[in-house]
């Protein structure tokens, strides 16, 4: 998928920024990125550390595990669907 410049007030076109990964490092306490990049100047981005963990407070978090843990139970009574039915379902019109 090619990438092209699509101004919007001054910012790139949101869809297109979701498929961008750039590289930056910190140096003296300042985000440095040095990766080419076609964006329009002045185009804002939010930088999300490689591996930011999950965000989840307590209650969050606890809802995951019930959710996993009712998950094995369908595991286990063979109440599953198959990732190609699933995908089938949500290109169907």
């Amino acid at each position: 998928m090619g990438l092209t410049n699509a101004p919007l007030d001054g910012l790139a076109e949101p869809s297109r920024l979701r498929f961008m990964t750039l590289k930056a490092r910190v140096r003296a306490g300042r985000l440095v990125v040095d990766e080419p990049t076609d964006l329009p100047e002045g185009t804002e981005l939010e930088l999300l550390p490689l591996d930011p963990g999950d965000w989840l407070d307590d209650a969050d978090r606890a809802a995951l595990h019930d959710a996993l843990r009712q998950s094995d139970g369908d595991l286990e009574a063979g109440r599953l669907v198959s990732a190609e039915d699933v995908l089938r379902e949500l290109r169907s019109p």
